[in-house]
């Protein structure tokens, strides 16, 4: 029979050493080698349990009074562990000595504690891993679709770039080709225009000798003369002496008639520009306090005055009439407070697009589309005068305080000061790149204010024409603009319903009030200069409080509101719209 410990050793060898390492070589299977062998084996297992032994030392097992306190704090059954506790140390007081030799807790449990401490951790760190994966993939995913879109824009913006530049090349050859052709069209108008003053100079000879043939015609008709005269044409002059035909007498009269008709242009004297201006009225006036501000208007009556859109309407200064532009070509002279139209005026070949009256009333300027500024005659309803000077349509038109001079604004980008008196035009302004939509003097004074496409505002000097200050801060086409009666504040409106207020003493903006995105048609100040006026162009009267601030809305237009003024007293509004009406608030 084997002994216990001769099999544990036998089966710790055969644990320790593999199948493969314990084998005999062939050709030798001489037995004492292979017991020598055997013993060598069994030497090097026994060292290695050693070795085992000695580093296993260090590893103290727990106690099992120990671990089951711990189990107890741990699972936090106090009272469970005082009551374990006190008997325990009762037991071992009392000298109970089979608790001694229970022993320790086996390795076993202490590493099964430490691996599931172990896995609770490793499956803490999974979750948290698992969520970074996630989240880290749809970053992943997130950027690649950023990356896609930015690539296509990018192609997209290459093509772009790539059609421009073809397109470049194109317009260059093609404006290539046409230059020859555009020099030779200048040359030819060159030539054209001098063979037009020749023709010009010839035809005035003809139109010359023609009349003294028809002279000398009558002249043997009556019998005054039995034969005509031998004619001579002389390039230079004829001798003082030699007797002078008909047709040299026609001549000398056609010329002397130009010299009197130059020499009564000439007599025209220019107007003078004031230079002592009386006091504006309005500054010694404190209408705030006679007249309180008023904002509840009520639609009272609606005027059918035209059958196309009003494009204006002004108020008389001195009478209860009105008078309103529209683009039918036609303005009216309107009776208040019934409506009847007074007067009706016919002249001008396209639509009107603005009307002022002279200081007196008598007068009316009228600005149309066809290029022309026309004065008309109120008591006789007939034109005076009309302006031509302007390439394009003009926009807008007023008075000076004096009634000697018009000031219009225009499509061509310029603005024109016309002397009613010499019928001339004294001053072109230059400076704006857009057309000019707006301009109005400043009340009793030689400054002009113009607004323009352009988004600026300027200031200019009658007397010289230069531009002597621009204001900036619109950011769309500038519709309108105007003064207040007292002259110290200026309101202007742009193409988007942004409204601008400006201190005209500081020329720096005041405040911005946007109640777009509609148009800003017109703007208007009340007598007192408390309540502004805008027309905008969903239809809508807006009423501005300057002290407030507060915005009030006039509702009753079908279509957009083009124009907006009030009556001198302030209790009446009147509006014109695009179907044609005129329409009465008060």
């Amino acid at each position: 029979m084997v002994p216990p410990v001769s099999l544990l050793n036998h089966f710790m060898i055969s644990l320790l050493i593999p199948d493969d390492n314990f084998s005999i070589p062939e050709g030798e299977e001489d037995l004492a080698k292979a017991i020598q062998m055997v013993q060598e084996q069994a030497t090097d297992t026994q060292i290695l349990e050693q070795k085992t032994v000695l580093s296993s030392k260090h590893a103290v097992p727990e106690a099992i009074e120990d671990f089951l306190c711990n189990f107890l704090i741990k699972m936090g059954m106090t009272r469970t562990l005082d009551c374990f506790q006190s008997e325990w140390y009762e037991l071992l007081q009392k000298g109970v000595t089979e608790l001694r030799d229970v022993g320790n807790v086996p390795d076993v449990y202490s590493q099964n504690m430490l691996l599931e401490n172990e896995n609770k951790n490793l499956k803490k760190e999974l979750k948290h891993c698992k969520q970074a994966a996630d989240k880290a993939r749809e970053d992943l995913l997130k950027t690649q679709k950023e990356r896609d879109f930015h690539r296509m824009h990018h192609k997209r913006t290459v093509q772009e770039k790539n059609k421009l530049i073809n397109d470049l090349k194109g317009l260059k050859l093609h404006y290539a080709s046409y230059e020859p052709t555009i020099r030779v069209l200048h040359e030819k108008h060159h030539t054209l225009l001098k063979q037009k003053m020749l023709t010009s100079l010839e035809r005035d000879k003809a139109v010359g000798q023609i009349y003294g043939l028809q002279e000398t015609l009558k002249h043997m008709e009556i019998g005054h003369s039995s034969h005509a005269p031998e004619i001579r044409v002389a390039p230079n002059c004829e001798k003082e002496n030699a007797p002078e035909g008909p047709t040299q007498k026609g001549l000398r009269e056609a010329r002397e008639q130009n010299k009197r008709k130059t020499k009564m242009k000439v007599n025209k004297k220019d107007s003078e520009f004031p230079t002592d201006m009386q006091p504006n009225p309005n500054l010694s006036l404190c209408k705030e306090n006679i007249c309180p501000a008023k904002f509840d208007y009520k639609l009272n009556n609606i005027l059918r005055l035209h059958e196309l859109p009003v494009s204006c309407i002004v108020v008389h200064p001195h009478k209860d009439i009105l008078v309103s532009c529209g683009e039918d070509r036609v303005w009216k002279v309107v009776g208040l407070p019934r409506g009847n139209v007074l007067l009706t005026g016919l002249g001008h070949t396209d639509w009107l697009s603005d009307c002022c009256f002279h200081p007196s009333g008598n007068k009316l300027a009228t600005a149309s589309g066809d290029t022309t500024v026309k004065l008309w005659d109120l008591f006789k309803g007939t034109c005076i005068s009309t302006f031509e000077g302007h390439t394009h349509a003009v926009w807008s038109c007023t008075w000076h305080s004096c009634g000697d001079f018009v000031a219009s604004s225009s499509l061509d980008t310029t603005s024109k000061i016309w002397d009613v008196n010499s019928e001339r035009c004294r001053y072109t302004l230059y400076g704006h790149t857009d057309s000019v939509n707006s301009i109005e003097f400043f009340p009793y004074s030689n400054i002009l204010l113009t607004g323009s496409a352009d988004k600026t505002l300027s200031v200019w000097d009658a007397r010289t024409g230069k531009c002597e200050q621009s204001l900036y801060g619109h950011m769309h086409s500038i519709n309108d603009a105007t003064f207040t009666p007292r002259g110290h504040m200026i309101a202007s409106c742009d193409a988007c319903g942004v409204t601008k207020l400006w201190d005209f003493r500081k020329l720096l903006p005041i405040v911005s009030i946007d109640v777009g995105p509609s148009p800003g048609n017109e703007v208007n100040f009340n007598s007192s200069g408390r309540v502004l006026a805008q027309a905008s162009g969903n239809g809508v009267i807006h009423l501005l409080d300057l002290k407030s601030g507060h915005i009030h809305k006039l509702m009753g237009h079908e279509s957009e509101a083009h124009t907006v003024v009030f009556s001198h007293d302030g209790e009446t509004l009147f509006s014109g719209g695009s179907d044609g009406t005129v329409r009465m608030w008060s």
